[in-house]
C-alpha cells in the first residue's frame, strides 16, 4: 500500500544542517510515510548521515542536478505518497505530532493542507514567526499577498501537483502553490500550532531582491500586470517596517 505522505528533502553537501530534519521525521508519531532524499551528489558526510537513520521508508538518490527545483522535480517523480511535503535540509517539524494532525485532516480528501511556520536559528532555538501567517481560508487570490503560506508547510495532493518551472531560479515554488490551488477545489487549515520550524538562512533569504523580482513576474503572469502592481505598491509600507523594524532591533 502506497503511503499517505512523501517527504521529500532535497541535499547538497548539508551535512552541517541535516541532523534535526532527520530527526523530526523520525521522531513522528504517525509512521504512515516515506521519505525520499534527493542529492545533488554531495561530497561531504550528508549520505552517511543519512543511511545511518532508522527512518522506516527512506529512499536515497544521488546523482548531479540542474540546481533546488530540478531536484524537486526528481522526488515529485519518484514520490508515491498520497500527499507531499517538501522539507528542506535545515527544517524541521515543528513537534513529532505534526504528521498525525495532518493525517487527520486528510479524511475529507483535501487539495492542500496548509498551516503556520515558525523561524528558527542555527541553533534550534524559536526566534520568531514567520512575517507573512497563513490565513484561516487559502485559495489562489491568497496568494495576491505574497507567500502567505511557507513552501514547506504547504502540503499538496500529488494528483495536483505540476512540476516546477525551471525558468525560475528562486521563487518556483511560489509559481508551484497558485498553479495548484487554482486546481484544488477545497483545502484544509492545520490550525494556529506551527507545523513547520524554518531555518532562517535558505537561498531566498541571500538572494532577496532577485527573489522578489521573479515574484513580481510570477504574480503578473498568474493575476496581470496592473493588479500585481498595484499590490506591490502596497507591499511599500510593510517592507519598510520590517526593514527598519529589524534595523532598531539590532541597535
Amino acid at each position: 500500500m502506497d503511503p499517505l505522505f512523501s517527504i521529500i528533502t532535497v541535499t547538497w553537501n548539508a551535512a552541517s544542517v541535516i541532523a534535526p530534519t532527520l530527526q523530526s521525521v523520525q521522531r513522528q508519531t504517525c509512521s504512515n510515510y516515506e521519505m525520499l532524499i534527493i542529492d545533488g551528489a554531495s561530497t561531504d558526510e550528508t549520505l552517511d548521515m543519512v543511511r545511518q537513520t532508522s527512518i522506516a521508508g527512506l529512499r536515497v538518490f544521488s546523482e548531479p542536478d540542474k540546481g533546488l527545483y530540478d531536484a524537486m522535480n526528481k522526488g515529485i517523480a519518484r514520490a508515491r505518497g498520497r500527499y507531499i511535503v517538501f522539507l528542506n535540509a535545515g527544517d524541521a517539524f515543528a513537534s513529532e505530532t505534526v504528521l498525525a494532525r495532518l493525517a487527520l485532516l486528510t479524511a475529507d480528501n483535501p487539495g492542500v493542507i496548509y498551516g503556520q511556520t515558525q523561524l528558527v536559528d542555527a541553533q534550534r532555538n524559536v526566534v520568531g514567526q514567520r512575517h507573512l501567517t497563513a490565513p484561516k481560508r487559502l485559495t489562489a487570490a491568497s496568494f495576491l499577498n505574497g507567500m502567505v503560506v511557507c513552501h514547506q508547510a504547504f502540503v499538496a495532493r500529488r494528483d495536483l501537483v505540476p512540476e516546477y518551472d525551471l525558468q525560475y531560479r528562486l521563487s518556483a515554488d511560489y509559481d508551484w502553490c497558485i498553479k495548484i490551488l487554482r486546481k484544488s477545489t477545497a483545502n484544509a487549515y492545520a490550525g494556529p500550532e506551527p507545523i513547520i520550524s524554518y531555518l532562517a538562512d535558505g537561498m531566498t533569504t541571500r538572494h532577496h531582491r532577485e527573489s522578489l523580482m521573479e515574484r513580481y513576474r510570477i504574480m503578473c503572469r498568474h493575476y496581470g500586470t496592473v493588479k500585481a502592481t498595484l499590490r506591490h505598491l502596497g507591499f511599500i509600507p510593510r517592507y519598510l517596517k520590517r526593514r527598519f523594524g529589524h534595523s532598531a532591533n539590532s541597535q
